[in-house]
């Protein structure tokens, strides 16, 4: 894959400035030492809170949760943070929750969902599914699920699972979604050795995920696995061109389509997984989580602008 050419110079900057503090071979690490390099990394990019943005930290019948407001919302995103299950947390991704927060206007609550490998599955969807729970009660509002890598994972596991047993769920914005997919074919192969991301490392993340036998035929574990993809909430799927992942994204978005819902697949040229952090220093991300929080905010207002 000649990535000279797809990947513009803004972008291999920020891919440089990544590897400074997260390296190439950061899987290989202790899981004590891969958060504290991925919480240096996240420092280094994080952004001041915009004006006006007001938080507060709180449990959600027991979870760990931050709360985002700006004004008076009238809906509320629940976000689910990236990190392969084993990174990540409220401050990792504080920033990018609380210019959603500003740029929607909306309430954002971050979910801090226990990690792997100390928690392993179904732990995180058990964590998530709470703090979906207490926020449809402890709000009344109408909600919009939203999160990236592992994040959009969770956030599919969840919109799956609520059919049913919640109806006030209006969407669901997935960012750069692990979901599952044929790690054999398209993406996987396309770009397994892919800047940021490859699938060596997504088999890493894969594998902490379980003790015993990976799980089979559980949506709850990885969406794609489902075999019913009916009464879905409208979904927004953002990917990078340069991410073994991409594919799981359009596959996901097809499946929705085919069972009568809607989905819409959105696929960034030139970018790379983890690009959320490249939005003040690189044009294409920024365009992109421009565009991402425009989902969020049409979802959140009932509004399908991708006919």
């Amino acid at each position: 894959m000649d990535y000279e050419r797809l990947i513009d110079e803004e972008t291999w900057a920020f891919i440089r400035r990544t590897a400074e503090s997260y390296p190439d071979d950061a899987v290989d690490l202790s899981i004590e030492d891969q958060r504290r390099v991925y919480d240096t990394m996240c420092k280094q990019f994080r952004q001041p809170r915009p004006a006006g943005v007001e938080t507060q930290d709180l449990y959600a019948d027991g979870v760990p949760v931050r709360h985002y407001t700006a004004g008076h919302p009238t809906r509320t995103v629940v976000y689910f943070h990236g990190g392969g299950f084993v990174v990540g947390g409220l401050d990792s991704h504080d920033d990018v929750c609380a210019e959603f927060c500003a740029q929607t206007g909306y309430r954002v609550v971050s979910v801090d969902y226990r990690l792997c490998p100390e928690h392993v599955h179904p732990a995180q969807f058990q964590d998530c599914w709470t703090a979906v729970k207490w926020a449809a009660v402890e709000y009344g509002d109408p909600l919009v699920l939203a999160g990236d890598s592992a994040g959009g994972n969770l956030s599919a596991a969840i919109a799956h699972h609520a059919r049913g047993r919640l109806d006030n769920i209006l969407g669901q914005v997935l960012i750069y979604p692990g979901l599952g997919g044929d790690q054999s074919r398209g993406s996987y192969l396309e770009h397994a050795h892919a800047p940021l991301l490859t699938l060596d490392d997504i088999k890493f993340y894969e594998t902490v995920r379980y003790t015993d036998a990976q799980p089979q035929g559980d949506p709850t574990y990885a969406p794609l696995q489902g075999d019913d993809f009916s009464k879905l909430p409208p979904t927004v799927v953002i990917t990078a061109d340069c991410d073994p992942l991409r594919d799981d994204g359009k596959v996901y978005c097809e499946r929705i389509s085919a069972a009568g819902g809607q989905a819409h697949w959105i696929n960034e040229p030139g970018l790379v997984h983890g690009y959320l952090r490249a939005r003040t220093s690189v044009r294409r991300a920024a365009d992109s989580f421009e565009r991402i929080s425009v989902a969020i905010e049409a979802l959140g207002q009932e509004i399908w602008p991708y006919d």
